[in-house]
């Protein structure tokens, strides 16, 4: 691999990137930083944690330089990534003299106007989020000469394409563009051909569907309440040094982290139900040592957390490509992890579907659970206040208001996943269709 001081960047930004022990480029990188820096459009597919943030980042901070105008726009899925890049755009600082800032919804937008007044080059953020302030003038887009679209496929099973399209046509149409994503579905390369101009491909590894051959995958079968002692079997057997637990639902994941918590283990919570100090709470807590995330999917895409040993799926996935995205959490960098996935006897058949579409074998296991079959799940809670009785805390059927399942969403921070697997939380959904109705959209 290439040193960054081999591909041409400058000094300030060398000695920046190794400060934080970034002294040689990934594969990604690699191929991507020359082409970025000669201006050229990029589309890449590469895996999650293969180093794209930097395959990106690295170029538009040697590239820009101060102006007081928004030159570069980084538009990601979720907060969470948007405020990982912006982490990563932090610890570059002293390698280039631009201001960065990051949006997102969830949070006030009347404090991320405020920042903006400090004429930052960079703007990191999220479709909704950047949407709502150029529509109150708070972002010009005239200047832009740099947009990425991170995590590209997510987006569009989010349901964002109509909010990146809005987007993309505020731009100017000498902008240089760089989409980059772990898969490579048909309408990401409709959008490549509709926006781009003689762009490049590149393509690192195999497409993120048929690369988990590196993960242990097991799966067992649990019916009613014995999916907690399923899972603690599994815990004390398998002995997990770090796991993120996915379930479907908000009220899920609540009971099954004030269970584990009962249970006296490191557990800590993260879902769109939570605030962003909250969630940022979390993730900080996981990444310093807590053994235990229970999670909605807002996790299973974008952020970066490299020592996971295992994904639990409490819950079944109901798309088979969403088990690929969850499970991708762990064998990061090359490494090898183990997934492991409860389901119920009418759920086999989801197995065969994972197993065809990402080309493993999942081994089935039988666990003993007798020990914990007296354990109750519900030691301190008002089970009415959760809105489950009983009967659903083993997850017999999924049960509660279109609301529960659907999971709440922040107001400004929302989507409509039109058949995508991320529509359950974490989306955008702006209110914006008089804006919609009265743009007529020019290709560029």
């Amino acid at each position: 691999m290439k040193r960054f001081e081999e591909m041409n960047v400058n000094t300030k930004l060398v000695e920046a990137l190794r400060r934080i022990n970034f002294i040689e480029a990934t594969e990604v990188q690699e191929r991507t930083i020359p082409l970025a820096m000669e201006g050229k459009d990029i589309i890449a597919r590469a895996k999650t944690g293969t180093g794209k943030t930097g395959a990106f980042l690295i170029p538009v901070l040697e590239k820009i330089k101060p102006s007081g105008r928004i030159e570069a726009l980084i538009i990601a899925p979720t907060r969470e990534l948007a405020l990982q890049i912006y982490d990563f755009a932090e610890k570059l600082r002293s390698g280039t003299e631009c201001r960065s800032i990051v949006v997102y919804g969830g949070t006030s937008i009347e404090n991320q106007i405020r920042n903006l007044r400090s004429r930052p080059e960079i703007i990191i953020g999220t479709p909704g989020r950047i949407i709502d302030l150029h529509n109150r003038g708070a972002i010009d887009l005239n200047s832009l000469k740099f947009l990425i679209l991170d995590e590209a496929d997510t987006m569009l099973d989010m349901g964002f394409i109509e909010d990146i399209d809005y987007i993309l046509s505020l731009t100017p149409k000498s902008r240089q563009t760089m989409l980059f994503s772990a898969t490579m579905p048909q309408k990401i390369i409709d959008i490549a051909k509709t926006y781009m101009h003689n762009q490049s491909y590149i393509r690192v590894g195999e497409e993120e569907e048929i690369t988990v051959d590196k993960i242990k995958h097991f799966y067992t079968i649990a019916e009613g309440g014995m999916k907690f002692a399923t899972l603690l079997s599994y815990i004390n057997s398998y002995n997990p040094e770090k796991a993120i637990i996915f379930c479907r639902t908000k009220n899920e994941s609540n009971i099954l982290h004030d269970f584990l918590r009962a249970q006296k283990f490191d557990a800590v919570l993260i879902h769109g139900g939570l605030t962003q100090a909250g969630r940022e709470r979390s993730l900080n807590r996981f990444k310093g040592g807590s053994r235990f995330m229970i999670a909605t999917n807002v996790a299973a895409r974008g952020i970066d957390i490299r020592d996971v040993s295992d994904i639990i799926n409490f819950d079944v996935p109901e798309d088979p490509h969403v088990y690929v995205h969850r499970v991708g959490r762990t064998a990061r960098m090359g490494g090898e992890g183990r997934a492991f996935t409860i389901i119920k006897h009418d759920e086999r058949e989801t197995i065969k579907d994972i197993e065809y579409i990402a080309h493993i074998k999942m081994e089935q296991v039988k666990l003993d659970i007798n020990e914990y079959r007296s354990i109750r799940v519900f030691q301190n809670h008002d089970d009415s206040r959760r809105g489950f009785g009983r009967s659903r805390y083993g997850g017999d059927r999924r049960s509660g208001s279109s609301r529960d399942r659907g999971d709440h969403r922040d107001r400004s921070d929302r989507g409509r996943s039109r058949g995508g697997s991320y529509g359950s939380e974490n989306n955008e959904q702006h209110g914006r269709s008089r804006d919609r109705r009265s743009f007529h959209r020019r290709r560029v």
